[in-house]
């Protein structure tokens, strides 16, 4: 992986005030990797300010949208920007400092046995930082009712923070990715284990924002809850239903360990 063309997608909405230091640490810790801001039409200027940082350095780049359409779609064409142009590896970041952007090499370095890494808080080395009792209490119960209605051999399938193959991209079925939440994150998570992908987790620092306001809402708890039980009852009844067989959960997935720095 150390030729690869590695590009992070980094979906904002009012983080004016994280967007460039995020980017700068971003590329102090990986010089080589390009990012994409899909800003989803911030009222702060988020998408002037991710202009302007990529009018001086030829490794931003910007992809601006008319309305906040929500972390799914943003992802989606993000990725189908990068693969588009080429990008061999593609990462999903948060703009606002909860993911590190210096924890990046660990994850490239996890591709080169796998087709998909996932940053997790929930292995062993893995860690949650400042976030309040309540945050962390609905976090861990979501994994833990994500694990067990979907027969997922995932501690963290909600972490967004990750990176995979573009040939994985490419294979998974995005055009029928309804998710607009952190849901996604479950939705193509799901996807990849089931079409057989080499999955790993790697332990990642998860740290609360400094600046700005959560995104997390209440609705977007609902729309997790709400799909990710009525994923595991299709899956289960498709089981029981004469004449149907149910696509084997193949994928082999395995904790992964830090790795040194990838360039």
């Amino acid at each position: 992986m150390t030729a690869a063309r590695v590009l992070v997608v980094v979906p904002t909405y009012d983080e004016a005030e994280n967007v460039g230091p995020i980017l700068d640490r971003l590329h102090r810790s990986v010089p080589g990797a390009h990012a994409l801001v899909v800003d989803d039409g911030s009222p702060d200027g988020t998408g002037e300010l991710a202009e302007a940082l990529a009018a001086r350095d030829e490794r931003v780049h910007v992809l601006r949208r008319t309305v906040k359409a929500g972390l799914g779609p943003a992802y989606v064409a993000g990725f189908r920007w990068g693969r588009a142009r080429g990008y061999d590896v593609l990462v999903e970041m948060d703009a606002d400092g909860s993911h590190h952007p210096e924890q990046l090499p660990a994850l490239l370095a996890a591709l080169t046995e796998a087709d998909l890494a996932l940053g997790s808080r929930y292995v062993p080395g893995g860690r949650v930082e400042d976030w309040p009792a309540h945050r962390l209490l609905l976090s861990r119960a979501g994994n833990l009712w994500t694990r067990w209605a979907l027969r997922l051999p995932l501690a963290d399938a909600t972490g967004g923070f990750r990176a995979v193959r573009g040939e994985l991209v490419d294979r998974l079925p995005f055009d029928d990715v309804a998710s607009h939440g952190y849901c996604f994150q479950v939705d193509w998570a799901w996807r990849a284990v089931r079409t057989g992908a080499r999955v790993v987790e790697v332990p990642i620092t998860f740290t609360e924002r400094i600046a700005g306001r959560s995104k997390m809402t209440l609705s977007i708890v609902g729309e997790a809850l709400v799909r990710v039980t009525w994923w595991g009852l299709q899956d289960r009844l498709a089981e029981r239903l004469p004449g149907r067989v149910r696509r084997p959960v193949s994928g082999r997935v395995r904790e992964g360990r830090r790795s040194n720095a990838v360039r």
